[in-house]
């Protein structure tokens, strides 16, 4: 692919110094994770629902133990496991119901430049 087309957008062709600006920027942006989740598209790996897993099968294991051995310090552990796992569960929930934008349409921009 020629080079000048990979960085032509809109009609508009940049200089070397202007693609190593817009790079920079872009590296930039890429390494804010705040920025990335504000605009959707933050890498959302599998760690939360391994996270709610592994805390709902801990849990669970916690409490059928504390409840066989009558176990205070079990008991405690599943006291504070468990809240934990659902803070975990209410944030998987979010996630999997947020709306996501829709990027099927895009807006004409008057100008290439805009």
């Amino acid at each position: 692919m020629d080079e000048w087309k990979m960085w032509e957008h809109d009609g508009v062709r940049l200089s070397a110094r202007e693609r190593l600006a817009l790079a920079r920027i872009e590296a930039g942006l890429r390494q804010d994770r705040r920025f990335a989740r504000r605009m959707g598209e933050a890498g959302e790996g599998p760690w939360l629902p391994v996270a709610v897993l592994l805390l709902g099968v801990a849990s669970v294991f916690v409490a059928v133990m504390g409840i066989r051995t009558s176990d205070p310090a079990l008991l405690w552990c599943f006291a504070l496991l468990w809240p934990l796992t659902l803070v975990q569960a209410f944030r998987l929930l979010c996630r999997t119901t947020r709306s996501r934008p829709r990027r099927t349409h895009r807006r004409t921009r008057p100008t290439p430049w805009v």
